[in-house]
């Protein structure tokens, strides 16, 4: 294996495994297309090289070039409700046909309906709202809107987060992948540990004594000046889910300090956890709330910065002024999926098939010596490898993830030996389980190689 690659979030596009893959798996037409795709885009970690051509995405499933399908339990972490959902389709399609852009200046019905729907059922009291064309762009949004309510530049964040690619997103991002080379960053952008019980920076030995929140409050202390803590209130690259006193603890530290708590729950809302938004299982009223990415339906790139109507101060100045900040044929489709997690009882779903799901993952634990921990709320799941033998965690992750390639199903290594699962929240039932069963077959036969 080619170690000097950054594998932090697996399947490295330049690995030898992902070439031996290809020339496997791949007909000569999709090769083609590929090293098309390569002369013309620029390369990057992650990116381009592509894996693989696609020709179809519907419902859970992919399709590529060669007609062979994969469930796709990845999708970027945008795809709650399914690609090509009728109800969101027949949305855009409409809007398009009717009202395909909203220039600056000028409003449109969706998107104020879908700004009231977001608003009134984020956990904010008096909420209002910017969208934006991606959750990157909301970060940023957000970040400029705490400096100007506070009066203060610096932010607290956590190592091994991802906020974002753009340079003020990788500047409060903890990732070195995003980072690594690139330069000065934001200024007074400072990084603490994660809440991360297995692999506690403060020594909790598996259980969170919450030494990580204690932390926050002496670095907020001895800085006396911090605008913002920005969390993700689910780490999505690995799962980490903290305890319940986590965020109550950190809403009356933040509080006592005068620093503004953001949460960006830009992969993980609308639905994925169980909830409508993550924060809902810690019942703690945020200051700011990003979401992003499901927003879309899918198709369309749509994002939010959700916020106290206190805090609507800005008016001097332009916090987003993007182009499709209020693009109503993506608007739609938000409104459009909204509709479609209350009327197929999407939140229900993702805690009762997560609940399943987690239950079935930690009895293979039980029996897999290479599982280090499981981890899940609502039908975001993680499987935690370990070292095995004489072969290292990532390896084996890496190995799983291209057994299941070869098999029709799809998902995202995190952190380099967790094996992350984000199926849609409406999957056939049946599809789920065919998914478990084959990362069984694939850990089974890693662990036994």
């Amino acid at each position: 294996m080619n170690e000097e690659f950054d594998r932090s979030e697996g399947d490295v596009n330049l690995g030898d495994r992902r070439r031996v893959w290809q020339n496997q798996e791949l007909d000569d037409n999709t090769r083609e297309l590929l090293a098309e795709d390569a002369r013309w885009f620029l390369h990057q970690s992650m990116s381009t090289p592509c894996l693989n051509a696609l020709t179809a995405a519907q419902g859970a499933w992919l399709t590529d070039t060669a007609g062979r399908r994969i469930l796709d339990f990845h999708g970027n972490s945008l795809h709650q409700v399914g690609y090509g959902h009728p109800k969101v389709m027949a949305a855009m399609h409409r809007t398009l046909a009717e009202l395909p852009f909203s220039p600056r200046r000028y409003t449109n019905r969706p998107a104020i309906e879908l700004a009231r729907r977001l608003c009134t059922a984020a956990p904010i009291d008096e909420a209002k709202l910017l969208f934006a064309p991606g959750g990157t762009a909301a970060i940023g949004m957000a970040l400029k809107l705490a400096r100007v309510v506070t009066g203060r530049f610096k932010t607290l964040s956590m190592w091994d987060s991802f906020h974002g690619a753009s340079l003020d997103a990788i500047s409060v991002g903890g990732e070195a992948v995003f980072r690594k080379g690139i330069g000065p960053l934001l200024p007074g952008a400072e990084h603490v540990p994660p809440c991360d019980p297995g692999q506690c920076a403060f020594g909790c030995g598996g259980q969170c004594a919450l030494r990580c929140v204690d932390y926050i409050d002496y670095c907020l202390k001895k800085e006396g000046d911090v605008a913002a803590v920005i969390v993700e209130t689910v780490r999505c690259t690995d799962v980490q889910i903290p305890p319940p006193e986590y965020y109550r603890r950190l809403r009356d530290i933040c509080t006592r300090h005068g620093a503004l708590l953001i949460l960006d729950e830009i992969p993980i809302a609308l639905g994925r956890t169980g909830t409508l938004f993550a924060i809902e299982h810690y019942g703690i009223e945020p200051d700011m709330l990003v979401i992003g990415k499901g927003l879309g339906g899918g198709s369309m790139p749509l994002a939010a910065l959700i916020t106290h109507a206190r805090f609507d101060v800005a008016q001097h100045i332009s916090l987003g002024h993007y182009t499709h900040e209020k693009n109503p044929v993506a608007c739609a489709a938000g409104l459009a999926v909204l509709e479609v997690i209350e009327e197929e009882g999407l939140l229900a779903r993702s805690r009762s098939l997560g609940a399943a799901s987690l239950q079935q993952l930690q009895q293979l634990a039980a029996e897999c010596p290479v599982i280090a921990e499981v981890r899940g709320l609502g039908l975001l799941l993680a499987i935690e490898l370990r070292d095995h033998g004489e072969r290292a965690a990532a390896d084996v992750a890496e190995a799983v993830l291209y057994r299941c390639l070869s098999a029709g199903l799809s998902f995202k290594i995190g952190q380099g030996n967790v094996l992350v699962l984000a199926p849609p929240l409406n999957i056939l039932e049946d599809d789920l389980w065919w998914a478990l069963g084959c990362i069984e077959t694939a850990l089974r036969a890693e662990t036994n190689s």
